[in-house]
C-alpha cells in the first residue's frame, strides 16, 4: 500500500488538516471527543480511494478535499453509532466513544458528525456529493436492519448475505470512488463506472473480514467472535447450506444457545473449514477483486491506476 500512499502523500497531509478543522467545535466536551477520534483514526482507506479515484480522471481540487472529508465524516459517524448498537467497548484497540462517555453522548457525537458533513456539502454547493453519499447512508441503515432481522432466524441465504454487505459495507466505499471521480471529471458515466468498481472492492473487503474470524492473524478480535455475536458470515452460510440436516441443526443450536462455549465454537470453526466454507469464501473474494480490477483496467495505464490496483489487492491480502 506504500506506493499508493506515496502518490497522494501531499493530498493526505492537506486532508488531515482540513478534516481536523472541519470537526472543530466551540463546545469543550465535543472538541475533546473530536480530538480523541482524530488521534485514533484508522488506515484512511476511504479517503485514499477518493483521492486516487479523483486523480485517475483529473486534477485534485477543493471539491475533492470536501468529498474526502464528507466520506470520512459519514464513515466516522456510522462507526460511533455502530458501537452503540453493538454495545462494543472497543474500536481499533482503543476504548469506543460510548465506553468512555456513555451511549447518550456517543449518539449525539454521531449526529454531530453527520450534520457537519451535511453543512460541509450544502455550504459549498456540493449537492452531487451529498446525493451520492446520502444514498450510501440510506443503504447502510437498510443493510444493518436487514442483518438484524435475518440474524434472529439464522436462515440467511447467500443472495441475502450479498444484499446485506453490498448495502452495509460496500456502499460507502463505492460512494467514495464515485464522488472522487465526479469531483475531477464531472462525467456521469465515469462516476458510475467507478461506483461499480468501488462496490466490488467493498464486497471483497467484507468477505476478507469474514475470513479473519477463522484465521490465525491477530486482528483485534478473537477467532470465532462473529459466531459468538450470531453474525452469519459467508463461510458459515456456505456450511449451513451444504452440511447434512443434523449437523446444520447442531450448528444453529450452538450459535443460538452455546456461543460462549469455547469447545462448541471450535466444533463450528472446524466444521466450516472441513466443509470447504473457507475456500469457497476465498474464491468468492478473489472473484470480486478480479471483477473490480477488470473495471479499473478499462482506463489507461498510469501510476495512479497502478496505485489503485495496489490498494485493491491490499484489501484482500491484508493481515488485519
Amino acid at each position: 500500500m506504500q506506493f499508493a500512499k506515496s502518490l497522494i502523500a501531499e493530498e493526505l497531509k492537506i486532508f488531515e488538516n482540513k478534516f481536523s478543522k472541519a470537526v472543530e467545535s466551540q463546545t469543550p466536551l465535543l472538541d475533546r471527543i473530536m480530538k480523541y477520534i482524530i488521534k485514533r483514526k484508522g488506515k484512511q482507506l476511504r479517503p485514499m480511494f477518493v483521492f486516487l479515484s479523483a486523480k485517475l480522471h483529473g486534477n485534485i481540487n477543493d471539491s475533492t478535499y470536501r468529498a474526502a472529508a464528507l466520506v470520512e465524516l459519514l464513515h466516522t459517524a456510522t462507526l460511533v453509532h455502530d458501537d452503540v448498537v453493538d454495545e462494543s467497548l472497543e474500536r481499533r484497540g482503543y476504548f469506543s466513544i460510548n465506553a468512555l462517555w456513555k451511549n447518550k453522548i456517543a449518539v449525539l457525537v454521531g449526529d454531530y458528525l453527520l450534520s457537519k458533513g451535511l453543512l460541509l456539502s450544502t455550504e459549498a454547493g456540493d449537492f452531487k456529493h451529498l446525493h451520492i453519499l446520502s444514498e450510501a447512508v440510506k443503504q447502510m441503515s437498510e443493510g444493518e436492519l436487514l442483518q438484524i432481522e435475518k440474524a434472529r432466524k439464522l436462515n440467511l441465504k447467500e443472495d441475502i448475505y450479498f444484499e446485506i454487505i453490498r448495502s452495509k459495507t460496500a456502499s460507502l466505499l463505492s460512494s467514495a470512488c464515485c464522488v472522487g471521480a465526479w469531483s475531477t471529471s464531472k462525467d456521469e458515466l465515469i462516476a458510475e463506472k467507478m461506483k461499480a468498481f468501488g462496490e466490488k472492492v467493498g464486497i471483497a473487503f467484507q468477505i476478507k473480514d469474514d475470513l479473519f474470524d477463522y484465521g490465525k492473524e491477530d486482528v483485534g478480535k478473537p477467532t470465532g467472535n462473529d459466531i459468538k455475536e450470531k453474525k452469519l458470515t459467508l463461510p458459515l452460510i456456505y456450511t449451513l447450506n451444504n452440511v447434512d440436516a443434523s449437523t446444520r441443526k447442531k450448528i444453529i443450536y450452538i450459535i443460538k444457545n452455546e456461543s460462549r462455549d469455547v469447545a462448541k465454537i471450535k466444533f463450528v470453526l472446524d466444521t466450516v473449514t472441513g466443509c470447504g466454507g473457507i475456500q469457497y469464501a476465498q474464491n468468492k473474494m478473489t472473484a470480486y477483486r478480479d471483477e473490480a480490477l477488470a473495471i479499473l483496467f478499462e482506463f489507461p495505464y498510469t501510476d495512479i491506476r497502478r496505485g489503485l490496483e495496489e490498494l485493491v489487492r491490499y484489501t484482500t491480502d491484508r493481515k488485519y
